[in-house]
């Protein structure tokens, strides 16, 4: 890790259960880019690089997805597995205050509570995967296993089928 970049809450909750990880970062402007992007410029397969949604339900709770980059979230299938009727992605502006995390560089681990966590099932193909780490440009690599555990996941189909 760059000993210059100082750890973020993510880095620390992992540090927190003695999890091993590998901090990768890419060249950044503080703008955050799409998944691909991310994919490229660590140089790994996108099929490893996972990306963190925050919702809300309509019973009002907030929960947390985490899909492959190149997916979509399938609303449906999400508020299904959460016993919700229904829910949407929370605005970008609202991250910050529920997260402690900024559009692109919101990471599932470390967040400032802990939210109901969905993982899809297409997590289930690696070993490892990245996520961000919790700040543009730092992804962290971790075993599919500690993500699931330290998030307390449920693992599900969630991801629109193409």
């Amino acid at each position: 890790m760059d000993v210059s970049l100082p750890k973020t809450n993510a880095v620390r909750a992992l540090d927190k259960q003695g999890i091993v990880y590998t901090v990768h970062t890419y060249a950044s402007d503080g703008v955050a880019v799409d998944a691909l992007t991310v994919a490229q410029k660590v140089g790994v397969p996108i099929e490893r690089v996972y990306k963190t949604l925050v919702f809300q339900g309509s019973s009002s709770r907030i929960g947390v997805a985490v899909i492959n980059g190149a997916d979509e979230l399938d609303l449906k299938k999400a508020a299904k597995v959460l016993g919700e009727k229904s829910i949407a992605l929370v605005e970008v502006k609202e991250l910050l205050t529920l997260t402690g995390y900024v559009r692109g560089g919101c990471s599932p681990l470390g967040m400032k509570k802990a939210y109901p966590t969905l993982i899809d099932e297409s997590v289930l193909n690696h070993s490892s995967i990245l996520v961000s780490a919790g700040r543009i440009g730092q992804q962290l690599e971790l075993t599919v296993h500690d993500l699931i555990a330290l998030t307390q996941a449920q693992v599900s189909s969630i991801k629109t089928i193409r």
